[in-house]
C-alpha cells in the first residue's frame, strides 16, 4: 500500500511538473516578438492619407539618401557608408524581421537595436504611430516579388 501511495505521489508530481514546464514554455513564446504579418494582412492595415504623405516625405528626406528610392541600399550616400545600408528588397531579410522590430529601428535608429550608429533615430515620430506604420508598410512594399 505504501508503494502504491508513493507511485501515485510520483505520478501526480510528474503531471504537475509537466504542466509547469508547458506553462513556462507557453509564456515564453507569448513574450517573443510577433512574427511578420503576411503581405495581405500588412497591406490591410489602414493608414490615414495625411500619415502616408508625411511618411513619404520622411522617406525621401531621411531614408532614401542611404537606402535608395527602391530600398536596395544604393542611395547617393551609400557609397561612403560602412556597413552598407540594408537592402529591403531581400526576401530573406523581410521574413527575418518583425514589424515590431522595424518600428523600433525607425524610432530608435540602428543603435537602438544593436546595428550601425549611422542609421539615425527619429524621436520626433514617437507621437506619430500612423507615420511609423506607413514607413513600415513602405519598407515591406520594397520586398522583391
Amino acid at each position: 500500500m505504501v508503494k502504491r501511495g508513493t507511485m501515485d505521489i510520483r505520478r501526480g508530481a510528474t503531471v504537475v511538473l509537466s504542466t509547469a514546464v508547458l506553462v513556462i514554455f507557453s509564456a515564453g513564446s507569448a513574450l517573443a516578438e510577433d512574427p511578420p504579418l503576411p503581405a495581405a494582412a500588412a497591406s490591410a492595415e489602414e493608414v490615414p492619407a495625411a500619415a502616408k504623405q508625411e511618411a513619404e516625405a520622411v522617406w525621401k528626406a531621411r531614408c532614401e539618401t542611404c537606402h535608395g528610392a527602391t530600398g536596395k541600399g544604393d542611395g547617393a550616400a551609400a557609397a561612403a557608408i560602412t556597413p552598407k545600408p540594408r537592402d529591403f528588397s531581400l526576401a530573406s531579410w523581410q521574413s527575418s524581421v518583425t514589424d515590431a522590430h522595424l518600428d523600433k529601428i525607425i524610432l530608435e535608429g540602428g543603435q537602438g537595436v544593436g546595428l550601425s550608429m549611422l542609421m539615425p533615430a527619429n524621436p520626433d515620430l514617437v507621437a506619430k504611430p500612423d507615420v511609423i506604420k506607413a514607413l513600415r508598410k513602405h519598407v515591406r512594399s520594397l520586398a522583391a516579388k
